[in-house]
Order: structure tokens, then C-alpha cells, then sequence
């Protein structure tokens, strides 16, 4: 089934939720008036449509190959590289001065949705880039965000991340990976990374790696990392691609899903270049301070990983709604003359709800975090973006975390829903499960993110921060509360009973995460379900408050915005409810942990 860009939804999330307009009046972004907007989103709908998605399959079938340390991506993939490229796409949230559109990551956001769902596994290319100027940008010299970032704008190089090892996953104090200086003030690198991620293929000019490594005499464990830009081409005395570096793609990865996605085993130092033994490298900020470096990375790619999840989640209720409509098997409950439509089935009915809520839920929460991040950014009064930078980090481990949890979910409901024929690869409904399975592990599982939104974002300022936004969720529950008409009194009642519910998981665990940690931390994923769980239907129910708006006041599309409605007060009958349970887990659940040790595990 082809790919249909939610415009109408994406653009209601934007003028509605983030909204938009407190984007627009930031002096950095006055360009984005809502003509411009509009203009930007139907393009990238064009392209993503009729360009992207019909290569989603072929990436699946005919995955790149490799031979001689030579990666050729899936046929059509460079060719819609050069057009995603000249189109200014990779572009369009980054500076001006570097060749960008210096838009809104709020508005950047919606067009990452859509090329994800269009196409996953090309998606990550460009999201590693992103991430690649995001970090030079912060702490790369002049010269070097002068020779990089401009020619990643343009398309002509591609950025990766280099952290893993084969004894270093997440546990990056394990990093083996040496480097050894240069009486130029160069470095030379020796080590191996794994599943490296578009870590070599055929699609741009030059590959350029910012890569972890220790360099001679470094403190042990994370505080001796550095952080290193490794071209797989030194750029010549005019910049352009020049001698091939000692970088190396010794073999890709056969993989689940996001075949289309060549996942590089490189080898540094191992003898492969013409610039002699060891990749040169230059460092990019101080020695023994990468970490916090690549972290500027990893949040970038948290956070798009996160609207990953949004996205495959879209794909696979499009095309789960598709097939309900076109399938006739039975006959209706309440007796009928003849087999109906399978859409019309109360379970199908209720399966196709619960993808169509947490889609727009978790749509919904990546727009308001990313408005978030924009403010936090951009706004003239500091103690505003101090705020906004604390809600913005909170947000993103549960952007991330439940995001990617809920597209699994969604893409496994989506083969349920065509019973046997999901089961079959040819339906392609299997296709999208297997893409969505990666999401909840890389760039940290999801108990990492569980780890770092209970450590971090709520036991380090006591709470604060959960106390903050449960005060705005609490407002949007009695407005709802005494809205005219059943539906908008019902979600507010249940938000009301889910925030409760958040209030006090956060203040239990900004009290024990201290004094009983690994109590504590054995209820990190349930605090991450429950805040995903919360936030999600709060915004939900700012969805319905604005459609309600929208309806008395005579104005915009009316079976969009019932469909609005009905959508939250499901959510909020069938999702929200959890809450409370949830919430017993994280007080609780740490006893039955606790008492079993590792031998407890075994079998008879």
C-alpha cells in the first residue's frame, strides 16, 4: 500500500498543540509564517510519497551489499540520495551561514516523521548526519565546521557515530579504541567499531566518522574518552575529497528488519589506507571530554529515533486500516445477511483505535517537545529557556523510550489485524513489525532511557520538574472537567485520575532513589510507561479541548475534528486507566524483584 503523509494531522499538532505560533514570534524564526510552513510540509509530502516510500520495499528485498570493503546501497537509493540532497532536506533545521533553512526543529520534526514512515532504513543516513553537525557546530573549531558542516547540508558527505565495540555496548568505559598523537596536532587511530550504521555505502562523496576513542595516558573508564572527526576521505587543499584514510568497512550486518540500512563493521588503523598506518583524526573539543560531546549526538538521535517510532507506527496503522477496509470475513455481531467488512468487527474496531490513539499520542508529545526544545533554544529571557531546556529534557527519555515501545506494539496489532496474511511476508505488513523492533534498542534500550528520566530528570532535582508539568496536566484536566459534553468531562476525569498516578510514583521515587536504589531503579520502566502513558493522553486531551474550539467556532474539518475527539476519549477509556496500576507497580514492584537472586532464574 503506498505511504499517505498525514498532513492534516501533522499540521494540527503543530498550530494546535506546539503551538507554532510561540515558535514564530522568536526572533530566530520570524521566516516561519504559516505560508512558508504549509509550503515546506506539502513538499516534503510530494517527495517522501512519490520518491522515498516506493524504495522502502526494494531496501527490504535487495539490502546493500559488500565486498572488498565496497558498500552498495539498495538500486534507487543513491539516485533519491542526490534529490533528497539538492532538495536542501538535510538542511532545513540547521544554520543559514552553512547553507541551511534555519528552520524550527518543530517544523523540521513533522518533515522527519515523514521521511521515516516513508522509508526507515534510508531515513537513518541523514539522521546520523544531523547528528554529526549537531556536535561540530557545539564544540568543533572554525575551521572544521567550515570544512564539514556545508557539505552536509548540501548532501555531498554523510556523518556517522562511532561508539560500540565488540566489548563496549552501552558500557562505553570498555572502549579499546586508541589514539595516538601526531607531531602535526593530528591524531592516528587503532580500533574497531560494530554496527556502525550507514558506516560505509556508495551514496555521497565522503564519509565522515566522529568516532570515541582513549587517547595514551587517558584516565581510566569514561572520563579518558575523546572525541575524533575521521574522514574515509581527507579533504584536499580545496576541500574536496581527497587521499582514502584508514578507515575500513570489514563486513555489514544481516539483520531483522531495517535491511535496506547497511550497518558497518570498520576497522581503523588496520592498514587499508594510503595515508599510511592509523586514521588520522582531529579532535574535535578538549581531550578526555568526548563523552559529553557525543552525548549532543546521542540526544539528537534519541529524540529522532523516538519520532522513528511515531512514524513506523503510522506506516503500519495506514496500511492495517487499509486492509480492514478492503477484507470481508464474518458476519456482524448483531446478525447480518451477509460477511461485512472486517473494519466493522468490534475487536478490529478496538485494535485499529488503540494504533490510531497511541500514534497520535506519541505524535503529538514529539511536536510538544520539540517546541520545547525550540524555546529552550531561542528565547530572549534566560529564565524561560532554563525552563523550557529542564521540560525538554524530561520529555525526551519518554519521546524516546515509550515512542519506540508503542511502535511495537502498533506494528504488531497491524498484523493481527490481517490475522494469517500478516503473517506473510508478501503482504508487508511483517515488514514493519521488523523495522519497529530495533527502535526500542539502539541509541540506548529502553531501560536506559528508564534509567536516565528516574536518575536524572526526576531524583536529581527532587522531583521538581514532574511536580512542574503535573500542575499543567492537572489545569488541562479541570478545564476538560467542566467542558460542556460528555466526552471532553470523561478524558478530563481520567487525565485527573492518571496524573494523580504520576504525582505519586515521582514523589516516591525522588525520595527513595538514594536511600534504596536498586529498589528504586526495579521500577524505572514502569515510571517511563506511566509518564509515556500520562503525557501521552494529556496531550490528547489538548487535542480534543482544541477540536471542540474549532467546531463552535464554525471553522476547519469537521469529521477530522470529531475523529479527534472520539480518539482521545478512547485513549483516555482504554490507555489511560493504566495509569493507576502503573503506578502501584513502581511503589511495589521492587519487592518481588528484589527477593529473587540469579539462581532464582533457573531452571529445575
Amino acid at each position: 500500500m503506498p505511504y499517505t503523509a498525514p498532513l492534516r494531522d501533522l499540521r494540527f499538532a503543530l498550530d494546535e498543540l506546539a503551538p507554532l505560533s510561540s515558535i514564530r514570534s522568536l526572533p530566530a524564526f520570524h521566516e516561519a509564517d504559516p505560508d512558508t510552513v504549509a509550503a515546506i510540509l506539502e513538499e516534503c509530502a510530494r517527495f517522501t510519497q512519490g520518491v522515498i516510500a516506493p524504495l522502502n520495499r526494494a531496501g527490504d528485498l535487495q539490502p546493500p551489499t559488500c565486498k572488498d570493503g565496497r558498500v552498495v546501497a539498495t538500486p534507487g537509493f543513491r539516485e533519491a540520495f542526490a534529490e533528497f540532497g539538492a532538495g536542501g532536506w538535510q538542511g532545513l533545521m540547521h544554520p543559514v551561514e552553512f547553507g541551511g533553512q534555519g528552520m524550527p526543529r518543530t517544523v523540521a520534526c513533522a518533515c522527519l516523521e515523514m521521511l521515516q514512515s516513508a522509508n526507515l532504513a534510508f531515513a537513518l543516513c541523514p539522521l546520523l548526519t544531523d547528528g554529526a553537525i549537531e556536535a561540530l557546530l557545539t564544540a568543533g573549531t572554525r575551521a572544521q565546521q567550515e570544512r564539514y558542516v556545508p557539505r552536509f547540508i548540501d548532501g555531498s558527505w554523510t556523518g556517522t557515530m562511532n561508539l560500540t565495540e565488540p566489548q563496549a555496548g552501552s558500557d562505553l568505559a570498555q572502549v579499546r579504541t586508541r589514539a595516538e598523537r601526531e607531531p602535526d596536532g593530528r591524531y592516528r587511530l587503532f580500533g574497531q567499531k560494530i554496527f556502525i550504521t550507514w558506516g560505509e555505502h556508495d551514496m555521497a562523496g565522503n564519509i565522515v566518522h566522529l568516532v570515541l576513542a582513549r587517547v595514551a595516558g587517558a584516565p581510566e573508564g569514561v572520563k579518558g574518552l575523546s572525541l575524533f572527526v575521521v574522514p574515509k576521505f581527507l579533504p584536499g587543499p580545496g576541500g574536496e575529497a581527497s587521499v582514502r584514510n584508514d578507515v575500513w568497512c570489514a563486513s555489514i550486518e544481516h539483520k531483522l528488519g531495517i535491511r535496506g540500512s547497511p550497518t558497518a563493521v570498520l576497522l581503523f588503523g588496520d592498514g587499508h589506507g594510503d595515508a599510511g598506518r592509523g586514521a588520522l583524526a582531529e579532535l574535535v573539543g578538549q581531550e578526555n571530554r568526548g563523552l559529553e560531546l557525543m552525548f549532543i549526538m546521542m540526544n539528537a538521535a534519541r529524540y529522532q529515533v523516538g519520532l522513528q517510532g511515531v512514524a513506523i507506527s503510522e506506516r503500519a496503522y495506514q496500511k492495517a486500516l487499509a486492509f480492514a477496509r478492503e477484507r470481508v470475513q464474518g458476519r456482524a455481531v448483531e446478525g447480518s445477511a451477509g460477511p461485512i467488512a472486517i473494519v466493522d468487527h468490534p475487536d478490529v474496531r478496538r485494535m485499529l483505535l488503540l494504533m490510531r490513539a497511541h500514534t497520535e499520542g506519541a505524535r503529538a508529545l514529539a511536536v510538544v517537545a520539540a517546541a520545547h526544545g525550540d524555546r529552550a533554544r531561542e528565547h530572549p529571557d534566560e529564565a524561560v529557556r532554563r525552563r523550557e531546556q529542564s521540560w525538554y529534557e524530561f520529555l525526551i527519555p519518554v519521546v524516546k523510550g515509550w515512542s519506540t515501545e508503542v511502535s511495537v506494539e502498533v506494528a504488531s496489532l497491524g498484523i493481527q489485524v490481517h490475522g494469517g496474511a500478516g503473517f506473510i511476508e508478501e503482504t508487508g505488513a511483517a515488514q514493519h513489525y521488523r523495522d519497529a523492533r530495533i527502535l526500542p534498542i539502539y541509541e540506548g534500550t529502553t531501560a536506559i532511557q528508564a534509567n536516565d528520566l528516574l536518575g536524572r530528570k526526576t531524583a536529581r532535582d527532587g522531583g521538581a520538574v514532574a511536580r512542574e508539568i503535573a500542575l499543567a496536566m492537572r489545569a488541562t484536566a479541570r478545564e476538560l472537567a467542566a467542558s460542556p459534553g460528555e466526552d471532553l468531562a470523561a478524558i478530563g476525569a481520567r487525565i485527573a485520575g492518571a496524573v494523580e498516578a504520576f504525582e505519586t510514583a515521582a514523589q516516591w521515587l525522588a525520595k527513595t532513589a538514594a536511600a534504596d536504589p536498586r529498589g528504586a531503579y526495579a521500577g524505572s520502566v514502569p515510571w517511563l510507561r506511566l509518564c509515556g502513558t500520562a503525557l501521552c493522553g494529556w496531550q490528547l486531551g489538548r487535542s480534543a479541548q482544541a477540536a471542540q474550539r474549532l467546531l463552535a467556532a464554525g471553522g476547519g474539518d469537521e469529521p477530522f475534528l470529531r475523529a479527534k475527539i472520539a480518539t482521545a476519549r478512547f485513549y483516555a477509556d482504554h490507555v489511560l486507566v493504566q495509569a493507576p496500576g502503573l503506578a502501584q507497580t513502581v511503589l511495589s514492584g521492587g519487592a518481588g524483584w528484589l527477593a529473587a537472586n540469579a539462581d532464582d532464574l533457573s531452571r529445575p
